[in-house]
């Protein structure tokens, strides 16, 4: 693509009229390859400048975003050097350079987030931003008040203070077609909003209890739904802007870096 006036790019894209991306641009709301451009006659390519408005992709045909309801037993990176089967082996899509969103421990399933979009992986994951993180959580044996209790004020950890946002009792999840009932008696639906390692499962050992079922099922406005486990779909639209809405509502609520 040649290159053109941000105001033209911004009204191809159906962000706004020519003349709303004009006002928009003397805001300086609008950044090519991160640098703010204010002036009206400001240009860029798409196929090798990333504009952006207000910090969000403007031109975002080029990115792809799937949800994978990842099974145990796979490790959460691009590539492995032991050839362990990674998340991207369940998403054949060709030469698509995806990655995942934040990690799943390779013991751990649920919902994960592929993408090529490098700026809302960094909205999601960064520890500053608390987007909030759904779990189901099977463990060996109920928890007490106390136990639940102490969990959300905090327990410590190597050194490190892990909590829970929300903790409550859940039943057992429905098995999955051909799948048959799992053997564990004791659920426990947890919040998070943030993402130290084996956190759950360090937060179960703190107060006794062991995690046999460790399950993501939301991340931020995007749930995992009855998605079975191995399969995988691409995002609607609407839930790549409620993505980028809530991983900007967090940016902005956690205040101005040091």
């Amino acid at each position: 693509m040649a290159v053109e006036r941000l105001q033209k790019i911004l009204s191809n894209a159906g962000v706004a009229s020519r003349r709303v991306a004009e006002e928009m641009i003397l805001a300086g709301r609008v950044q090519v390859n991160g640098v703010v451009q204010n002036t009206p006659g400001a240009r860029a390519d798409t196929d090798v400048d990333e504009v952006m408005l207000d910090g969000v992709p403007v031109v975002q045909g080029k990115y792809r975003y799937f949800l994978l309801n990842k099974p145990a037993g796979f490790v959460t990176t691009a590539s492995d050097e032991l050839g362990r089967e990674t998340v991207l082996d369940l998403v054949p899509i060709g030469d698509l350079q995806l990655h995942p969103v934040g990690r799943l421990d390779r013991d751990s399933e649920g919902l994960l987030l592929l993408t090529n979009d490098g700026h809302l992986t960094g909205l999601l994951t960064h520890p500053r931003y608390e987007v909030e993180k759904e779990y189901l959580v099977g463990i060996d044996a109920p928890l007490s008040k106390a136990d639940v209790q102490r969990l959300v004020r905090g327990v410590e950890s190597s050194g490190e203070r892990l909590r829970a946002v929300r903790l409550q009792p859940a039943s057992a999840p429905p098995p999955g077609p051909g799948e048959a009932p799992l053997p564990v008696q004791h659920w426990v639906v947890l919040v998070l909003n943030q993402g130290r390692k084996r956190e759950i499962r360090r937060m179960m050992e703190a107060v006794g209890r062991t995690v046999l079922v460790l399950r993501r099922i939301r991340l931020g406005p995007v749930s995992l739904g009855r998605l079975g486990s191995g399969a995988f779909r691409e995002l609607t639209e609407e839930e790549v802007a409620e993505l980028y809405a809530a991983g900007k509502r967090a940016e902005a609520q956690s205040g101005p870096t040091n």
